[in-house]
């Protein structure tokens, strides 16, 4: 049996399957499938955790009629033993059962964070571009609750039906008045409560959507405490999340006032069940048409039948909640992966040869150190973008699944459709762009010839805002787990990052948070040079990877990386007179375009537009950069 969410392939693998999107019921009926025999094996636990609820008053009626009516005291001790027996049993399934439904949580819980994970993986630097961050985490988090929940609730709810079906025969047997009277109180709830459905689904929608919102913000909060201190903007943002908090909880009060009604209707329609078969029921005693004991089955069976009843409005309230969470859900998993398999025979990336960005007309030769110069920062952060193939950086904002609150009914599907199309949309776009000729060639080979995977252990880009994960010092420097100690030490004196090492308590083992909090802003820049280092890639690129360091530390690094990467190709993106002294080639971008090439003294001395983006104030003279240590 399962015991575990199954393995969840990446989306890039051949052959990986991927959940049914379509809609939010098929999202959710993929889920049932992922679950495999769980589902009905915990349904029939659940059905024999029934069995002392069913047989017990019927036992018990018995009992009384010929037990204590008829004064035969081997039937009452024959009753009491089967009434002992049945209830031992029903307890032990109860365990089974319960074991078996935790199981079924854990499958549907794990199994979306899977889901989640390997989708984020799958669309790497595209995701924050197609969806918010807090939705992705609400989703791993809060909604894979939400379908672990209804999991549960789906086994109860199986053998409540059952339960309810068996109770409605033994009631009719006993008397068709009674019977009828409680097989009409089931619909009749559903009639009822279905009005108020929609509305708890509206406001559930709502509540989540704003959840999501005040996720991304608290994530950002955290992320940019040091400088929102330093820059006194504590209480700006403070406030912005208070406000935020409100509207959720606005929003669940809303929620919560509709499904309370729900609730209600419930108790209610129960309550006036069980007093009409008692009273219906007292009166048959009266006439003789009913036994005592049957009386006291009929009541309990009354009773008992509150419990379906309640199954019945919680399996409503957590199919509103799943239905809520799998529209957010799928908005994820639907989102198209934009990198295709290479089917044709892929050659390899040549070694020690040429790149060439035709694009921008800039080459950069193997084995040396070229940095890129440019007056428009986003010019040079492209290009490294397509060296590394990564899709160009969009100004479209991630398309929500928040719609505003006064849509209802046919204008929220219009408008979810809608935001759906421009998803697809946006997907296409990305698609198409990656399916074609990417226009940088190693050697004479196109990049989108290749397989991704080929490229990105090729050609490893650092990018300027790097992200730095949760983990050990170990794990932050070398997360592929192949550097040999000698190695790391030696990437961290090259970055300068000696005083990491001595900044965390217990060495290689010692923890880093999330997002490399507790080190300074120059450290956590210096960790990141020091991994894409570690890495050993054959073609490096970095992006203004000393921006956060003082001039003397920026001096060591660019002298130790120049010694460091000898021999292989090397690109580097920056505007620093200290990194560009050691560059074996200098290449001047000027609106996106390559417009020249050269060391970085000629063109310091023979290039106006050169030296307008190269020195400030404080900038060595050529001179003075002979001198520079």
């Amino acid at each position: 049996m399962r015991d575990f969410p199954p393995q969840i392939d990446s989306y890039l693998t051949p052959g990986a399957t991927e959940p049914d999107t379509r809609t939010p019921g098929t999202m959710l009926r993929s889920l049932f499938r992922d679950q495999g025999e769980l589902v009905p094996v915990s349904a029939l636990l659940a059905v024999l955790w029934m069995v002392p609820q069913v047989a017990g008053p019927w036992l018990i009626g018995w009992t009384v009629d010929n037990g204590l009516v008829a004064q035969d005291a081997s039937a009452a001790f024959k009753g009491v033993l089967l009434l002992g027996v049945i209830t031992v049993f029903g307890a032990s399934m109860g365990v089974l059962m319960h074991t078996v439904i935790v199981r079924q949580w854990l499958v549907a819980l794990y199994g979306t964070t899977g889901r989640i994970t390997r989708k984020s993986l799958s669309l790497g630097h595209v995701l924050p571009r197609r969806t918010p961050t807090g939705e992705v985490l609400a989703i791993s988090g809060s909604d894979g609750d939400q379908f672990g929940s209804l999991m549960e609730i789906t086994s109860r709810m199986i053998a409540q039906v059952l339960t309810f079906i068996v109770v409605s025969i033994i009631v009719l047997l006993t008397s068709v008045k009674l019977g009828l009277l409680v097989l009409a109180s089931a619909p009749l709830l559903a009639i009822l409560s279905g009005p108020l459905l929609r509305p708890l689904q509206h406001w559930r929608g709502i509540e989540r959507s704003r959840t999501s919102d005040l996720t991304s913000l608290s994530t950002d909060i955290v992320a940019g405490l040091r400088i929102l201190r330093g820059i006194g903007g504590e209480n700006t943002f403070g406030g912005n999340f208070e406000r935020q908090s409100q509207g959720v909880k606005n929003s669940g009060t809303r929620a919560g006032i509709w499904q309370a009604g729900i609730d209600a209707l419930g108790v209610l329609l129960s309550g006036i069940t069980v007093v009409l078969v008692m009273w219906l029921g007292v009166r048959e005693v009266a006439e003789g048409a009913l036994s005592v004991g049957d009386l006291i089955a009929l009541l309990s069976y009354a009773l008992l039948l509150l419990e379906p009843m309640q199954t019945f409005v919680e399996f409503a309230q957590k199919v509103t909640r799943a239905k809520v969470s799998a529209i957010k859900a799928r908005a994820v998993l639907a989102l198209r992966v934009p990198w295709h398999d290479v089917t044709t025979s892929a050659p390899d990336l040549p070694h020690h040869a040429v790149i060439e960005d035709h694009a921008s007309g800039a080459q950069f030769l193997p084995g040396r150190l070229t940095m890129i110069v440019s007056a428009t920062p986003d010019d040079s952060a492209a290009l490294a973008d397509r060296l590394g193939r990564y899709l160009p950086k969009s100004a479209e904002a991630p398309v929500s699944e928040e719609l505003p609150e006064e849509l209802r009914g046919k204008a929220a599907r219009r408008e979810r459709a809608e935001r759906a199309r421009l998803r697809r949309e946006q997907d296409q776009r990305d698609a198409e762009r990656a399916a074609q000729q990417w226009g940088v060639s190693v050697g004479d080979v196109d990049l989108s010839r290749v397989p991704l995977d080929v490229v990105r252990r090729t050609i490893v880009v650092s990018d300027a805002t790097p992200q730095v994960f949760a983990g050990s010092l170990q794990s932050a420097l070398d997360p592929w787990g192949h550097a040999t100690r000698e190695s790391a030490e030696r990437a961290l004196y090259t970055a300068s990052a000696d005083d990491v090492f001595e900044a965390v308590p217990g060495g290689w083992a010692g923890r880093i948070d999330e997002g490399g909090r507790g080190l300074s802003g120059g450290q956590r820049q210096r960790l990141v040079l020091a991994r894409a280092l570690t890495a050993e890639a054959e073609v490096l690129v970095l992006v203004e990877p000393t921006s956060a360091v003082d001039a003397h530390t920026e001096a060591r690094i660019a002298e130790r990386l120049a010694s460091h990467r000898a021999g292989r190709t090397t690109i580097v993106v920056t505007a620093s007179p200290l990194m560009l002294h050691h560059a074996d080639d200098v290449v001047l971008l000027a609106e996106g375009q390559a417009v020249a090439h050269g060391s970085h003294r000629d063109l310091l001395e023979h290039n106006p537009d050169y030296r307008a983006c190269v020195i400030r104030d404080d900038s060595p003279t050529p001179e003075e950069e002979v001198s520079t240590p």
